[in-house]
């Protein structure tokens, strides 16, 4: 959740620290700081409660020199978001300095033997407890940091990836994770760290992940070294090759990274389905289905765990996978899945769901599914990330970093796969005959053009938010297919303008929700035409009927919904179960254009942080 860079080579540290903090700032923004020891052997630490450009304006003037340094932008779990809380934390006597991102379960029972041991603290955050567990070890024990640290794992209980500098030792870096993700950048006489590559790609494309329970020693002009926290054994290092550039991590021109990613669409889903689906229509291949076609074959079960907007994405994959399958499929929210007690056989496969790859509660889902015996499908986005590492098997969505807070492409990306998998599982179980598989096939090597023809709708979909900028509350209303697309379009309006939505199945708002409708709440209806169209046609009378303003998105052509109506938005023709992925786009610019007019940080909304790295 919280962003982590450390650097230590023969470069200014700071600068490549507060451009790496930049890079992470989607992870948090409460707070930041940074911890570098200069050539005199002072550790020099500056914080600020604030984006980065409040850090960058407080060490003006500040002695900034030295080539060793770590660096963090907070997302705040324990104490308040201000300078006193802000990373990094330093040791009672100022030797140690530490960042770290998670949630150290056992603090408060460290914090009091520490206390009891004559131990003072200054922040409200378990990470100052972590730091002065490590000096009192190195104290006690009159070992090395590394040593300390190596040690205080064992203590600590939760999920952490910290990074510690020593001014009495001011060429190591020590870098250790357990479910929280590091990865270590290799340069030329020259390392990086970070939370993930974003920081590192712009000076090397190599890199080493870090695994659950590994240390990493850096040191100035030696080999990296990586051990195991347990057993202390020397682990293997691989060293991983970027597939990243600098231009991915730019704005490009746009105000917005979200804006921008709205725009990509066609670009990274053809990226998304490029090998995968034959020019014909005919072939649809996923590697990491086909070297396991067995177990899919013979499953009786598959279980879809995910998180905010993947949870919405795995309930379109349900329909899916059921549709052209004949597989039943659950849906579970992994942070409900990994605390309840749930029935897994050896015969189920689990699929896990996550943009970065990196989700707490989906890692700790699928490593309860796995050790009950089910098979363990990941689908994600960050190369590289815990969740791949982690299952049997798994494909990535390939539609490169996704810096907004608010997820639009991958969204896409995900359901775009999902669609790809149910038709190959129902290809070689024969549940779907070969003329559909072709037709839907075929529609989603047509889904990239069809949204060009989509953004045609972008000035009046601008000038449509401005009637509803100041709108309180929200209805989104859709069914079958567009049901979670009506979660998905609330949850974006929510997540960047803070305006309150809730998305409904159609039907069920005669159950209750009808009552809020008046002429002050606007609902916006997916209308397209689909096998229950007349059904939703009924529900938009109803609220017209109560004097509601309907928004509706409805299929070129339409002229049953466009007359009842008050504002209509048109999406082009397609296969019904390909809708979601047409919908998707006037309901991410709606929420888009309502958030800038309403004057918000539309890439960093208040209280979110792009990846949930803690519980």
């Amino acid at each position: 959740m919280c962003g982590i860079v450390g650097y230590i080579g023969q470069r200014r540290a700071y600068d490549i620290l507060i451009q790496g903090l930049h890079r992470l700032e989607y992870r948090g923004y409460d707070s930041s700081g940074v911890a570098i020891i200069n050539e005199e052997g002072s550790l020099n630490i500056y914080k600020s409660k604030g984006k980065v450009e409040a850090l960058e304006h407080y060490a003006e003037n500040k002695d900034l020199s030295g080539n060793i340094g770590i660096a963090h932008t907070r997302w705040a779990t324990h104490g308040e978001p201000n300078d006193i809380n802000a990373h990094p934390h330093c040791s009672e006597s100022g030797r140690i300095a530490m960042v770290h991102n998670g949630t150290i379960e056992n603090y408060s029972v460290l914090k009091e033997a520490l206390s009891n041991k004559g131990y003072t603290f200054v922040s409200q955050t378990d990470t100052e407890v972590a730091v002065q567990l490590i000096e009192y070890i190195m104290q006690t024990n009159n070992c090395s940091a590394f040593e300390a640290v190596k040690e205080a794992t064992k203590r600590i209980v939760g999920a952490y990836a910290i990074a510690v500098v020593d001014r009495q030792n001011p060429n190591t870096i020590i870098a250790a994770r357990q479910s929280s993700p590091l990865v270590i950048g290799v340069g030329e006489d020259e390392y990086f760290i970070a939370s993930d590559a974003t920081p590192i790609i712009e000076y090397t494309n190599k890199v080493v992940y870090l695994n659950d329970g590994e240390i990493a020693v850096i040191n100035r002009g030696e080999e990296l070294k990586v051990y195991d926290c347990k057993s202390a054994d020397e682990s293997k290092i691989e060293i991983t090759e970027l597939q990243m550039s600098i231009e991915e991590l730019e704005k490009g021109g746009y105000p917005h990274f979200m804006l921008k990613e709205i725009f990509e669409q066609p670009r990274t889903l053809a990226d998304c389905i490029s090998g995968r689906i034959s020019a014909d229509g005919k072939q649809v291949t996923l590697s990491g289905i086909i070297e396991h076609k067995d177990i899919f074959l013979n499953t009786n079960r598959i279980i879809i765990v995910a998180c905010g907007t993947s949870w919405h994405a795995a309930l379109i994959g349900k329909h899916l996978i059921e549709d052209f399958c004949r597989i039943p499929v659950v849906v579970e929210y992994a942070s409900e899945f990994r605390y309840s007690n749930p029935v897994i056989t050896k015969g189920d496969v689990l699929i896990a769901l996550s943009q970065s790859g990196e989700t707490a509660d989906t890692l700790a889902a699928l490593e309860k599914a796995k050790s009950a015996g089910a098979f363990v499908f990941g689908i994600c986005n960050v190369i590289g990330s815990s969740i791949p590492r982690a299952t049997d098997s798994g494909c990535y969505i390939h539609v490169g970093p996704e810096i907004g807070v608010a997820s639009t492409k991958a969204f896409t990306g995900q359901v775009t796969v999902l669609a790809m998998m149910s038709l190959l599982i129902g290809q070689m179980k024969g549940t779907i005959s070969d003329s559909k598989l072709q037709e839907i096939a075929s529609d989603i090597r047509r889904v990239p053009t069809l949204i060009k023809e989509i953004f045609k709708l972008n000035d009046q979909i601008q000038e449509l938010a401005k009637i509803f900028t100041y709108a309180h509350n929200f209805l989104y209303l859709g069914r079958g297919y567009n049901y979670p697309s009506a979660l998905e379009g609330a949850l974006k309006l929510k997540e960047i303008s803070y305006i309150h939505a809730e998305g409904y199945p159609a039907a069920e708002m005669k159950h209750g929700t009808i009552a809020l409708i008046d002429n002050d709440m606007p609902s916006v209806v997916i209308a397209i035409k689909d096998n229950v169209y007349e059904k939703t046609v009924s529900n938009i009378q109803q609220v017209k009927a109560r004097g509601g303003k309907v928004v509706a998105i409805v299929t070129e052509g339409d002229t049953i919904v466009s007359q009842m109506a008050d504002y209509v938005l048109e999406v082009p023709q397609i296969s019904e179960c390909l809708t979601p992925l047409l919908t998707a786009i006037p309901l991410q610019l709606l929420a888009y254009y309502i958030a800038v007019n309403k004057g918000r940080n539309v890439d960093q909304p208040r209280n979110l942080a792009k990846s949930v790295t803690v519980e």
